[in-house]
């Protein structure tokens, strides 16, 4: 099938997609917005559907959710030049600190993010981060040439047999655990450490101890991993599959900040056998000013991203927290930790 976003002379796809609180944050929308984004979220456009199959994605092929959803997010599509203009006009006022922007997979799209990534930079001047697979070395260099300042490549599941379960050769895609890994270490080398990202999704069947050994996998990398709760979402394969116990994932969220914080690790921490947290290799007294001042229960992810409501619905409960939790939150979570 011919590919309907073609790039024009300037090598830019004619259309993009946008989170439905970027567009409002920059005027394409009206709307009453809880949170804002401090990352304008871009979305490639094309046509139909990525061409893998993740079990969990309504932009999945065999996916029949609506085409304008990534994770319970909206993403209307807009000209590529109006959306360019208003997010220079975004981040000349302060309202936009970076841009990142999600990857769907079709033929033409290192093209599109290679331009993307040139003309934000050129005309924006601020950091631009991309979140795609880029499936081998060449795609890597040719987004860090580009102006790229970070990388995000999703892991996703924790496990090697989740993994090819939701993503892999068992679900019709086109990626490998190891593939993935061989991927995360040469994006290290090409954009340096504290410049790769990836997603490890809470609630796709793992154990929390599994989550917590991938997430000190990616640190050991140099990779910094970001939490996201699996949202069920109608027409994909994993539409009947619950959300995780929101206990579970604080515990999991705890122990990824102590990691990624170099106060704990893994090896350090108890499990039951089951694979629950029992101890997080710290002392109550150590923990406890940790949990009081919130850090570890807000969206993880690159600088300036709180990813309003990616996970949750504004009523809750709430998996990332896009701002500063206050008192009562803090209290809450306390008990949800059931570790204190």
């Amino acid at each position: 099938m011919q590919e309907k976003a073609c790039p024009n002379q300037t090598g830019l796809p004619d259309k993009l997609r946008t989170s439905l609180g970027t567009a409002i944050v920059l005027g394409l929308l009206e709307g009453k917005l809880d949170a804002q984004p401090t990352t304008a979220y871009l979305m490639t456009y094309k046509e139909g559907k990525c061409s893998a199959n993740c079990g969990f994605c309504p932009q999945a092929r065999g996916s029949k959710s609506n085409t304008e959803l990534l994770s319970r997010v909206t993403w209307p599509t807009f000209p590529t030049e109006k959306l360019v203009a208003v997010l220079c006009e975004g981040a000349g006022q302060g309202k936009i600190r970076r841009v990142c922007i999600q990857a769907l997979n079709y033929p033409s799209v290192f093209e599109h993010l290679q331009a993307l990534a040139k003309e934000i930079k050129s005309r924006c001047g601020i950091p631009v981060s991309v979140s795609c697979q880029p499936l081998n070395r060449q795609n890597i260099e040719l987004l860090a040439k580009a102006g790229v300042d970070r990388l995000g490549i999703a892991l996703d599941a924790s496990t090697e047999a989740l993994f090819r379960q939701v993503k892999g050769e068992a679900a019709g895609g086109p990626y490998s655990w190891e593939t993935q890994f061989k991927l995360l270490s040469e994006a290290i080398e090409i954009f340096g450490k504290g410049n790769v990202s990836t997603h490890v999704i809470v609630g796709l069947g793992e154990t929390e101890k599994d989550a917590v050994q991938a997430v000190q996998r990616c640190v050991d990398l140099g990779v910094l991993p970001a939490l996201f709760a699996f949202t069920p979402i109608r027409g994909t394969v994993m539409e009947d599959i619950s959300p995780p116990l929101i206990g579970s994932y604080r515990r999991v969220q705890l122990a990824r900040y102590l990691i990624v914080q170099e106060k704990a690790r893994f090896e350090g921490m108890l499990f039951t056998a089951s694979g629950k947290i029992a101890g997080l290799g710290l002392t109550e007294k150590a923990l406890e000013p940790i949990i009081e001042g919130g850090e570890p229960f807000l969206t993880s992810g690159c600088p300036d991203c709180n990813r309003p409501f990616y996970n949750e619905k504004p009523s809750g409960p709430i998996y990332n927290y896009p701002r500063k939790l206050n008192a009562q939150e803090i209290e809450k979570i306390k008990l949800q930790l059931e570790l204190l």
